[in-house]
């Protein structure tokens, strides 16, 4: 086939301009690469040139190429300077040109692909199931208490369990690893510094109540009946047993009761509800209930007893708080508080008019007093948004102006997310100082959140060489500053080996705005493959299917895309084993299919004061 000789030498003459833009970053950025983890050196001297190929718009060149038959395909991201030398090569054959002498030092496919492979292996250990992608699956607190738990979730593929030092505290921290490690010594474990995370405060808690939740599957059919656990105040289930209720009863009654009988009741809800006495053990007993159910304190429990049909009425005793929501719709008030104050949802009056609007507090008062009339504010991972209307010395006002058509749910201890204003702070808080000294004793890797630019990780560097750890590290990108300082990020955390990505989404989505995030999150698997690091898809993964038992085909879709990473990690959930399954299936399936795609390459911003 012949080749138009001028379309050939403007590739030529285009490809010549990246490879001399190659060389002038190696020599613009040789402190760095010198700098770097000696199992880095390649890796960190690839990214330097996929930086410098990304500083043209080579989207032409793309097409260019694949019209003669040379597309620049994903490998190419893994062994740049080789390919582009290959393609020189092909080119100069066309044009009847001697190709130039080129040491053979640079990198290849193969080589490439060897380094990625053993970087992600001494993140994640042995990937299960033969599956190309790591599942990383955050840990709930009954992950402290029921070891059967723990044993279902590593046998359904978990490669990494997730501990986030934002919740709980060291004593539960603990007792997850422990039981984790009991029954599978080499899963590793990641744990999350809180960081500087704004999040709500307390509020005010709601009605005494159990929920009593019975295990279904995707359809809603019975998996499992609730095991509910009745017993004198101060007596515990068995640590080795599962328990999805605890309710609080007289002694005398436990010491009459037998296994068989049956008790009667009408939940809060007024439905009739029964629960069957299964065993009797260490002074309580264990009853097994087939139906959702609520119960009060002001529920009367009407106990059957099988050999003489007679029946006992008995009521229950102390119960835990309700989980406390404020329910907000568009157009309503919310005020943010920047003192301690408990908060509430709205007052109403007899009529259902608004007398006192509802209020919440903040974990971290001080980064409120820089906000401005007009900013945008979101709650929970930006399922709740509204507009700053009012500043006040003591708190703000906003108008609630994106939420559920039947109200959202705001709780305590959710995430607040200020993309417009301007936060001051870098490095870490005094709670990940501490924290770090218990993740680097039991732990394997540190998840970094909130990092934003080089000097924070040379702040975390430098914590951990005090107190001489050998950590893994993952870093969070999860705000725009981080994604425009990444590379530069990326250098100077590759001093320490290894370390990896996560792309943070449920941050990252509202602080770069979700008509950018598309492309963004694009933009980091593309970084991260040029470095040959292993990069996690996070946040909201199948998280319908966690929460409800019931996935939505878009974040099916959303679990399919994500074999393209190298781990998934998975949110905690009452349907969580249910989640891992699917997810387990579905990676193993998708790979068959689909390898990481190439795409087009537009100039690429970034800082480059690296």
């Amino acid at each position: 086939m012949h080749y138009p000789e001028k379309k050939l030498q403007v590739i030529s003459g285009v490809i010549d301009s990246v490879i001399d833009k190659i060389l002038e970053f190696e020599s613009k950025y040789k402190v760095q690469l010198d700098n770097v983890h000696p199992n880095y050196t390649q890796s960190a001297r690839n990214l330097i040139h996929y930086l410098a190929l990304r500083s043209f718009d080579i989207s032409d060149l793309q097409e260019k190429l694949d019209e003669i038959g040379l597309p620049i395909s994903p490998e190419s991201k893994n062994s740049i300077y080789h390919r582009l030398l290959n393609f020189k090569t092909i080119l100069n054959s066309l044009l009847n040109i001697d190709p130039p002498a080129h040491e053979d030092i640079h990198l290849t496919n193969k080589e490439a692909k060897i380094i990625q492979h053993r970087n992600s292996q001494v993140i994640f250990g042995t990937i299960k199931n033969k599956r190309e992608t790591a599942i990383m699956i955050t840990q709930p607190t009954e992950a402290a208490t029921d070891k059967n738990f723990v044993e279902s979730l590593l046998k359904l593929g978990m490669d990494c369990a997730r501990i986030n030092c934002a919740h709980d505290d060291e004593i539960v921290w603990k007792q997850i690893i422990n039981n984790i490690k009991e029954v599978e010594n080499e899963c590793k474990i990641a744990m999350d510094l809180a960081g500087l995370k704004i999040r709500t405060g307390k509020i005010t808690p709601g009605a005494k109540v159990i929920h009593i939740r019975p295990k279904r599957n995707m359809l809603g059919k019975l998996v499992a009946p609730a095991r509910v656990w009745l017993a004198p105040k101060g007596i515990e289930p068995p640590k080795d047993k599962q328990v999805d209720a605890v309710i609080t009863v007289n002694e005398k009654w436990i010491n009459k009761s037998e296994k068989g009988s049956t008790i009667v009741f009408k939940d809060a809800r007024g439905k009739k509800r029964k629960i069957i006495i299964d065993e009797k053990e260490n002074n309580g007993i264990w009853g097994l209930c087939n139906k959702s159910a609520f119960v009060t304190i002001e529920t009367v429990l009407n106990v059957f007893f099988e050999k003489n049909t007679t029946f006992e009425v008995h009521s229950v005793h102390d119960l835990e708080p309700l989980e406390a929501i404020i329910f907000l719709s568009n157009g309503d008030l919310l005020r943010l508080d920047k003192e301690p104050i408990s908060g509430n949802p709205a007052v109403l009056d007899d009529d259902g008019n608004i007398v006192e609007i509802a209020h919440i507090s903040s974990t971290s008062p001080e980064f409120l007093n820089n906000v401005q009339v007009g900013d945008p504010i979101f709650f929970d991972d930006g399922k709740i948004g509204g507009t700053v209307i009012e500043t006040h010395p003591k708190y703000l006002i906003i108008e609630i102006t994106n939420a559920k058509k039947k109200g959202g749910k705001l709780r305590a201890d959710k995430g607040i997310n200020l993309p417009s204003s301007k936060i001051d702070f870098s490095g870490l808080t005094d709670k990940d100082k501490k924290d770090l000294k218990f993740i680097a004793k039991n732990a394997d890797i540190v998840n970094f959140s909130f990092v934003n630019n080089k000097e924070d990780v040379a702040a975390l560097l430098e914590e951990l060489k005090k107190l001489n750890a050998n950590l893994g590290i993952v870093l969070k990108i999860e705000t725009s500053e981080a994604f425009r300082n990444l590379p530069s990020i990326l250098l100077k955390a590759m001093e320490n080996y290894p370390i990896g990505v996560m792309i943070a989404r449920g941050d990252l989505a509202i602080e770069t705005g979700w008509k950018n995030f598309a492309i963004i999150q694009e933009e980091i698997i593309q970084i991260c493959d040029a470095a040959h690091l292993p990069d996690i898809w996070a946040t909201q993964v199948l998280e319908n299917l966690t929460k409800k038992g019931i996935p939505t085909r878009a974040e099916i879709t959303d679990a399919a895309m994500a074999q393209r990473a190298t781990c998934v990690m998975l949110n905690k959930g009452p349907y969580l084993e249910q989640t891992v399954k699917m997810l387990d299936q579905i990676l193993c399936k998708m790979q068959r299919i689909q390898n990481k795609k190439g795409a087009l390459l537009p100039q690429l911003e970034f800082n480059e004061n690296l």
